[in-house]
């Protein structure tokens, strides 16, 4: 076993520290004198230490031995699912939370960790048969449950955050790009019968991404929110807690899904660049433990992660700007949440395990 990447891991820790800052600024009441950690700041304090002693034991861990028990987390994450869709109260018009007393979990977080294990261990175990038809197609198989579990939430930005994973995974495989590139045009293609299945809401944010204006005292607002406050953060920012967007609450979300329009604002375009090298060196990081790695086991678990932490922060940072359609996807160890930051951390602990026996 090698060296754990330092480097990487300060980075990683840096992130989230920085996480707790943002947090802390975007829950800030200015009717409250002097320094006080609120109920979010204190939650996220105690998100992070759990999931850097998680990260530490998986670190240090083997994660092939931890594959034999892929297909067994993979399934009872589909139960947790299934069973919060049958009998799970809604929030905010959806059912994607397990009440746990003061705490709540997000079981289609941990979905995105599981599911790479259980393609890692799949692929591993019939790589002489990718290339085929039918292997291909139980791939998508494994994936297709947890896609549809979380569609139904509805979550749509979390069920297409499976598909990059999957692709990625089986390319780095050496499956053939044709049956890719296939399903790709084909899902495309099948563009007007997947809008009939979504929300009245999921439409309405979709078509605001081509223009806000039409509602934008609705489905509009909370984006149109979102420009003005990066916008009037400049190159340097208002200078922290001096942000008048999410301090004077004209901003929703601003702690959660829209935490990077709080950063514009506050720490200006260095800031958000900043924020955005510290995430390019960890995928940087990532990607040079996938061309390292021999071991086609490890090498299927470095790229779901690299994956799934550069699309999520592509998604979110893209969709804060306009850029993109608001799909609900959180910015990784940065916006309030236990199980982001848990799945982020147990994610970094699984990359840099690959990297130490790269």
């Amino acid at each position: 076993m090698g060296r754990v990447d330092k480097l990487m891991l300060l980075v990683v820790f840096l992130i989230t520290i920085l996480g707790v800052v943002f947090i802390y600024s975007a829950t800030w009441d200015r009717d409250n004198s002097g320094i006080t950690l609120n109920k979010f700041v204190m939650k996220q304090c105690l998100f992070v230490v759990i999931g850097f002693i998680l990260l530490f034991i998986i670190m240090n861990a083997d994660y092939m031995k931890m594959l034999d028990f892929a297909y067994l987390a993979y399934a009872i994450n589909l139960a947790a699912l299934l069973f919060l869709l049958i009998f799970g109260g809604e929030r905010f018009g959806a059912k994607r939370w397990i009440s746990l007393g003061p705490f709540s979990l997000q079981p289609s977080e941990f979905v995105k960790i599981t599911v790479i294990f259980a393609l890692a261990i799949f692929l591993g175990d019939r790589r002489e048969k990718i290339g085929t038809v039918k292997n291909y197609f139980y791939s998508i198989g494994i994936v297709l449950p947890a896609f549809i579990l979380i569609f139904l939430q509805p979550d749509l930005g979390t069920a297409f955050v499976l598909i990059p994973i999957l692709l990625a995974v089986l390319f780095i495989c050496g499956e053939r790009v044709k049956y890719m590139a296939f399903t790709v045009l084909a899902g495309l293609a099948s563009m007007p019968i997947f809008w009939s299945f979504l929300k009245s809401y999921q439409k309405n944010r979709l078509l605001v991404f081509l223009n806000p204006n039409i509602d934008p005292l609705g489905a509009g607002y909370t984006i149109i929110q979102s420009k003005i406050a990066i916008g009037s953060g400049g190159i340097l920012g208002k200078g922290w807690l001096a942000g008048t967007q999410s301090h004077l609450k004209f901003l929703p979300e601003r702690h959660t899904d829209f935490i990077f329009s709080v950063i514009g604002e506050e720490w200006g375009f260095v800031g958000g660049v900043i924020l955005i090298l510290l995430y390019t060196f960890v995928i940087m990081r990532g990607i040079r433990i996938i061309n390292n790695t021999d071991d086609i086991y490890g090498r299927a678990i470095a790229t779901g992660i690299v994956t799934l932490l550069a699309f999520q922060v592509l998604v979110n940072i893209a969709m804060t700007i306009g850029l993109m359609p608001v799909v609900g996807l959180p910015l990784p160890a940065i916006s309030y949440g236990g199980s982001n930051t848990v799945t982020f951390l147990i994610a970094m602990g699984f990359l840099l395990n690959v990297g130490r026996r790269a």
